[in-house]
């Protein structure tokens, strides 16, 4: 497996970023210079974007359909080859985004550049997919009808703007179902600044405060040229506490399961997702730590997971734990920089290792928990939650010190000596019957508004996720995205394969059922 190397951080460069962001976030009638120039910035029609310009300017990206959402259930005989077909469009996006933003001053002079030189040959790629796709359904079953509808895209601004610090603000789970199973834990084992599993929707942690003070959302932080942009960022001292601990009924399952994992000190990264595009390498067009079971990558079968090595304490746990590593924007390169994952997908600057990783099984707060399948798979959040919406998305950003307050859609800010915390509440009902799903979704659920887990659905240990970063206090951070998602905070997430043995999987559900606190 490929390792990438650590570079010793370089924070006069870092904070000389951070004091140029500083200025775009705290006003005082200083316009910050856009020194990273961002892919089709300017509006259509303008003269090219110049430096100085650029700092009044916003990023934009390309906006598509998400194709898996379209897709009827695919008969497991093609689902291998619709997933390659999935996966081959996420790299058309890639492509088409990369021209995008070559073109940008260009397309800046000649809008319709955009349709005849990226728009245009994109759409009819994912037509070709798309066509294949339905070919592959119908040799086991009927094909779909109306695909080429989802073939469309778009060029789209980065709508952000302050003073909308959080949640989706419909109430919704990770399933579109009534929220909330996502915070089961709060009540009794807060161990971590009462932070864990919060949900962060329904809640405007923002508070109406604007961190752009009145800038243009659209400077670009980022050394990619794609974002993180300054409305991105919030203080989280100007966000008000947003954080409510569901109450235990009789009968709750109250106990908690911690296996320890490590922080991924040995570095292993791919940019592969075996979950959502088996056999495809570079799968993610992002980068991912990895704890927890070391054979992970694009090609891993299960049986090369039951028999991988595992960082886990336990080796009991055999389980895999990623998700997108977190970069400082401080003009240092990974061994990554020219690769697949990295800089190729304009995902740049200094990887950082977590300062901890708490692994933590919850129970339900309305009865007992049974054992997860081996093997269940279950990805919480949304890596496109940017183009897509924000129905699946469920990241959570705080700081230590502060984790009754929580932000779903930028980035913390922390004081002085508190670190910045990302948190993922997985789903925590199952159907019964599937360890996977054509959507990688449907096969789990979040509990409803009243804990219950909806119809046709079990409760099981809920995994929630809480990953801490030491960072220099200020903006200058990100973690990575598709291209396009312009490393918003919201399209954070996590993915988790369930490799326990039997022995170790009965303990969690007997130690969580019984109500006692175990590793």
């Amino acid at each position: 497996m490929r390792r990438i190397s650590r570079k010793k951080r370089s924070t006069l460069a870092y904070r000389a970023i951070a004091a140029s962001a500083a200025l775009i976030l705290g006003g005082g009638g200083l316009v910050a210079v856009n020194v990273y120039a961002s892919a089709g910035e300017g509006p259509s029609g303008s003269s090219p974007p110049t430096r100085t310009q650029n700092a009044g300017s916003r990023l934009s990206t390309i906006d598509c359909p998400e194709a898996v959402n379209g897709l009827p259930d695919v008969p497991d005989e093609a689902r291998g080859e619709v997933d390659r077909e999935l996966a081959a469009m996420d790299t058309q996006i890639t492509d088409a985004y990369r021209q995008f933003a070559d073109r940008k001053e260009q397309i800046a002079r000649d809008p319709g550049l955009a349709e005849n030189a990226v728009l245009g040959p994109l759409r009819s790629k994912r037509t070709a997919s798309l066509d294949r796709i339905g070919i592959a359904i119908g040799r086991a079953g009927e094909r779909p009808a109306g695909l080429e509808s989802l073939a469309g895209c778009s060029l789209r601004a980065d709508d952000s703007r302050g003073g909308n610090g959080g949640g989706r603000g419909d109430g919704k789970g990770g399933d579109g179902s009534q929220d909330d199973g996502r915070g089961q834990d709060q009540g009794q084992n807060q161990g971590q600044d009462g932070g864990q599993g919060q949900d962060p929707g329904g809640q405007d942690p923002g508070q109406g405060q604007d961190p752009g003070q009145g800038e243009d959302p659209g400077q670009d932080q980022g050394q990619g040229g794609n974002g993180p942009v300054a409305a991105d960022f919030v203080d989280i001292q100007s966000v008000q506490p947003n954080v409510d601990r569901p109450r235990q009924r009789r009968g709750a399952s109250r106990g908690t399961f911690t296996t320890d994992c490590g922080r991924n000190e040995n570095g292993k990264f791919n940019p592969d997702n075996v979950i959502v595009a088996p056999g495809v390498s570079n799968g993610a067009h992002h980068m991912h730590d990895y704890i927890g079971n070391q054979a992970n990558d694009a090609f891993a079968s299960d049986d090369d997971l039951a028999n991988g090595a595992t960082t886990c304490r336990d080796q009991g746990d055999r389980s895999t734990y990623y998700w997108p590593v977190l970069r400082l924007q401080n003009g240092q390169d990974e061994d990554d920089v020219n690769a697949d994952g990295g800089g190729r997908d304009q995902n740049v600057g200094e990887i950082q290792t977590p300062s901890q990783v708490t692994l933590k099984f919850v129970g339900s707060p309305v009865g007992r928990v049974t054992a997860m399948p081996r093997f269940l798979r279950i990805i919480t959040g949304d890596a496109k939650a940017f183009t897509n919406g924000d129905a699946q998305a469920n990241a959570s950003w705080s700081c230590t010190g502060f984790e009754d307050r929580q932000v779903a859609d930028k980035y913390p800010i922390c004081p002085e000596g508190s670190q910045v915390v990302r948190t993922f509440a997985f789903q925590n009902c199952w159907d019964g019957q599937n360890t996977d799903s054509a959507n990688h979704r449907t096969h789990v659920a979040f509990a409803q508004e009243n804990g219950r887990c909806p119809s046709g659905f079990r409760a099981v240990p809920q995994l929630v996720q809480r990953i801490v970063y030491d960072v220099p206090p200020g903006p200058g951070f990100a973690v990575d995205s598709f291209p396009e998602q312009l490393h918003k905070p919201i399209t954070d997430h996590g993915d988790f394969i369930n490799v326990f043995d039997d022995r170790l999987m009965k303990k969690m559900v007997r130690c969580i059922n019984d109500g006692r606190r175990c590793r």
